[in-house]
């Protein structure tokens, strides 16, 4: 069986949102956002649906903020799918900062089964200063308010915290807003500089990503580990033999479709820039970007290497991780994983059978 799977950004790099760190809008510097038009929607889909007729498809939908395609979009796109799929198993997942999520949108994500993220950052004070609506106001309790909304229609979300090194400083506030909100599914994604290398302000070091993961642990474990923590789970997969949830985490990129609103599809979200778009979902099909020269390119690109990694017993686990990612994992003077690692890898891996003897 083929298995593929779609980043779609239906409304681009549009945001009801102005996050002070918004990376894509870096990434998209130049491009107008544009609304994904029916005939794109129609020719990612029918692209996806011809791979094989027992495929598994999953289509992801990110931003910017997705939701601003409309819920019509979403109804039709979906409604296109059930009508043209054989016996492929699709999938659907959207990350939304949760602003549009009123009963109308529940009840249609929970209808349709799809695994619903939401983004919200750490604790309110914070949140509120670095994720403020359009017009400067602070939008923690309509987020908090969305996640009880999807509850009540079945739906329990993950949560989407940016790792910004202010929010890195207070792991303990950060915990007490997983406690109060009763989190379940909880992800840390680090906050990155810009493309050009430049540091940026709320950018997050090597040493900040240890000593906040250090602590989340110790609340972890005295939670009573009833929290998903994105890489806390994916270490404890790793335990067990099993690849991570998380992209990048074994050192290597795996080729992606990430689908802008104008069809242009590009192999990873960090980059979809315009020297490694790949092609136009309307004019090639999903054999040819597979093997187009810009893909294999960008998988064959120099990885990124610690000072540490020749010494260090994790280097056949992370393989300097994800490239784009690098910055805040290590940097010439030590690596912050390696820091991590040496004291969480025994303690995560007495909760699995089969962990390396190395350990």
């Amino acid at each position: 069986m083929r298995r593929v799977s779609f980043l779609v950004k239906p409304a681009s790099s549009a945001c009801s949102m102005a996050c002070a760190y918004c990376f894509y809008r870096d990434v998209a510097q130049g491009r107008a956002p544009q609304v994904m038009s029916d005939a794109v929607a129609d020719a990612l889909i029918d692209r996806a649906l011809a791979l094989a007729p027992d495929a598994s498809i999953a289509f992801d939908f990110q931003g910017g903020e997705p939701t601003l395609a409309g819920l019509p979009f979403f109804e039709r796109f979906v409604a296109r799918v059930a009508a043209q799929r054989d016996r492929q198993h699709v999938s659907f997942a959207i990350q939304t900062n949760g602003l549009a999520l009123d009963d109308a949108w529940c009840a249609f994500l929970a209808e349709h089964r799809f695994l619903v993220g939401v983004s919200l950052d750490g604790y309110r004070e914070l949140h509120d200063r670095l994720r403020p609506d359009l017009h400067g106001a602070g939008t923690f309790d309509c987020v908090a308010a969305a996640i009880a909304r999807l509850r009540t229609y079945g739906l329990e979300p993950s949560v989407l915290m940016v790792l910004s090194q202010p929010l890195a400083a207070h792991p303990q506030k950060v915990w007490r807003t997983i406690e109060r909100l009763d989190l379940r599914y909880v992800q840390f994604i680090p906050c990155l500089g810009p493309l050009d290398g430049a540091a940026g302000r709320h950018a997050l070091t090597p040493d900040a990503f240890a000593r906040f993961y250090l602590t989340l642990l110790g609340l972890w474990e005295r939670g009573g580990r009833t929290v998903h923590v994105g890489l806390f789970d994916d270490l404890l997969a790793l335990t067990s033999g099993r690849h991570p949830q998380t992209c990048g985490l074994l050192g290597r990129c795996a080729p992606q479709f990430v689908v802008e609103g104008d069809g242009s599809v590009y192999p990873c979200d960090f980059y979809a820039r315009e020297p490694w778009r790949l092609g136009n979902v309307t004019e090639r099909s999903l054999e040819e970007l597979a093997v187009s020269p810009v893909l294999r390119e960008f998988l064959m690109r120099p990885r990124s290497r610690c000072a540490e990694c020749s010494s260090c017993r994790f280097e056949s686990l992370c393989h300097g991780n994800c490239p784009r990612m690098a910055s805040a994992y290590f940097d010439e003077r030590a690596c912050g994983y390696r820091r991590f690692l040496e004291q969480a890898w025994p303690r995560l891996a007495t909760l699995r059978k089969g962990a390396p003897a190395w350990m």
